[in-house]
């Protein structure tokens, strides 16, 4: 584009006196890659592109579907059927021209999250599931990039940016300081299930856009280690700081290798699922975390156990003995099958009714079993 008509786009934010050419020319050399092609992401997409961010990024492996309309305003009912992100692409082409956007048309996972984020200088969090939540955040924190978090759900929607240091603080905060561990069930409630109004995703989706803006412009106060909540029934904002978690026992990857065995499906479900652990939840949990095991089988009962490190108090004495567990880790009981330990699971939960504990499915002869044959 000629400077001509580079100005002419740009123009009414290029006179802005806080941002200038110097701040477009930010804009024109950056990379931002946006997570999910939705409720959220279609107006942040849209307002990155017309502001003239250089290169887009878009992952969602999902179609359009009708009931997306009242809120994904990116897409018409002749897209129903068409593959969000490269319906986006071509949409954004459209309007901008000028800038480069690439499509990735797959879930993001452990295996190629490090890859594709990698090449990006910010990431917008615009899915809809803590599993991918917990997965880009931490995928941002190792490779050090700025994440913009957005999240919205009937008439409430929430936005902030983590992984950004504080300037007066250099405090540096994550997804996992405001929800060390994952909400409890009764919050897990999506917007399929319970609805969302559809002009919100637009109005958190522009402030995501918003804040990505003027974190590559490097203009304005950034909602590093903040969170605004705005509810569209009273037309109320207010916001409130995040600061670090103290708690030493949450899990999280914290290097490469880590975060591609770590399951996200499994940790967000656990945390509010007190029942069976399968065998490779088990040795996962095992390989990230420090755990209390405990085998309740009897004394001198078989198949011998060496691999592990394990408290035994037999099933007959274990409500005798409860408050002798360590209570600071998550809690794996075994027997020989995984009946019994079902039934210590049961006393342990009416005892001690914060733990987290499971009972590993399929029991000790199982996991023998299982690990004689990988």
């Amino acid at each position: 584009m000629n400077s001509t008509n580079k100005y002419k786009r740009y123009q009414r934010q290029i006179l802005l006196h806080e941002f200038g050419e110097a701040a477009q020319e930010k804009l024109q050399n950056a990379k931002v890659l946006v997570i999910g092609a939705g409720g959220l992401g279609c107006p942040a997409l849209q307002y990155l592109a017309a502001a003239g961010v250089g290169t887009i990024g878009i992952v969602d492996f999902d179609v359009v579907d009708i009931s997306n309309l009242q809120r994904q305003i990116l897409y018409t009912v002749e897209d129903i059927g068409k593959s969000k992100a490269e319906t986006a692409v071509s949409k954004l082409a459209a309007l901008n021209p000028e800038i480069q956007i690439r499509s990735f048309n797959f879930q993001i996972t452990n295996e190629n999250a490090l890859q594709i984020i990698s090449d990006f200088d910010l990431v917008i969090d615009g899915s809809d599931n803590f599993p991918t939540r917990y997965l880009v955040n931490d995928a941002c924190v190792i490779l050090d990039k700025p994440l913009v978090y957005g999240a919205v759900l009937r008439f409430e929607g929430q936005v902030g940016v983590f992984n950004l240091a504080d300037k007066h603080s250099n405090i540096k905060t994550n997804y996992r300081d405001l929800f060390p561990e994952s909400p409890d069930s009764t919050s897990k409630l999506s917007c399929n299930e319970v609805g969302v109004l559809g002009v919100l995703p637009g109005i958190i989706g522009t402030m995501q856009a918003t804040e990505a803006i003027k974190i590559i412009a490097g203009v304005g106060q950034v909602l590093a280690n903040k969170i605004i909540s705005y509810n569209a029934l009273s037309n109320s904002f207010y916001d409130f700081e995040i600061t670090p978690a103290k708690n030493e026992t949450i899990t999280f990857p914290k290097n490469e290798n880590e975060f591609l065995n770590f399951n996200y499906e499994w940790f967000c479900k656990s945390q509010s699922i007190k029942g069976e652990i399968s065998i490779s939840e088990f040795d996962a949990l095992r390989r990230i975390e420090k755990i209390t095991i405990i085998d309740v089988r009897e004394m001198a009962e078989l198949p011998l156990v060496d691999e592990f490190l394990y408290i035994h108090i037999p099933l007959v004495n274990f409500e005798k003995f409860i408050s002798t567990i360590p209570q600071e880790n998550k809690i794996v009981i075994f027997c020989r099958s995984g009946k019994r330990s079902l039934k210590a699971l049961e006393i342990l939960n009416k005892k001690l009714p914060n733990c987290i504990a499971f009972s590993l499915a399929g029991g000790i002869e199982s996991w023998k079993i299982n690990n004689s044959n990988s």
